[in-house]
């Protein structure tokens, strides 16, 4: 298994443990997040599938759709923090004398943007999940251990 792949399955099989994917707008490899665009729409297809079979009620259906959002937005916002990133680390890489202190700086900053999206994606699946009912739970559960 690659580790691209290994890294993919780590991050699905944690995000999916704590609501549905919440590491998933983490990461962002600038292919379209952890694996590529293969398994983005593998991701969702079984997003949505999941989806249909709950059967929620309009507002479990808002809180599915607020965690959605929050997910894909982060995603994206990684996605565009991610090239900056590379934006300012190719721009330090031309002087003469490489800033280490700097490169550092932009590192711990990235970590933490990372960090806050994680948090805020697994809030919102959090308060998804802990508004469905035992047998939705049952669902949730059973898909998340396969």
């Amino acid at each position: 298994m690659s580790t691209k792949m290994s890294r993919f399955v780590a991050v699905a099989a944690a995000s999916l443990a704590i609501g549905l994917g919440a590491a998933y707008a983490a990461q962002p490899d600038g292919q379209g997040g952890p694996g590529g665009w293969h398994h983005h729409g593998h991701f969702l297809q079984e997003l949505n599938q999941l989806h249909s079979q709950l059967k929620l009620n309009p507002d479990q259906e808002k809180q599915w759709q607020t965690a959605l959002d929050t997910m894909k937005q982060n995603r994206e916002a990684g996605r565009a923090a991610h090239k900056q990133l590379h934006d300012q680390i190719k721009a330090l890489q031309q002087q003469p004398i490489l800033d280490l202190n700097a490169l550092h700086d932009l590192h711990e900053k990235a970590e933490e943007q990372r960090h806050q999206a994680r948090e805020q994606t697994a809030a919102a699946w959090l308060a998804f999940y802990n508004g469905l009912n035992d047998q939705q739970k049952t669902i949730v559960s059973t898909a998340l251990k396969q």
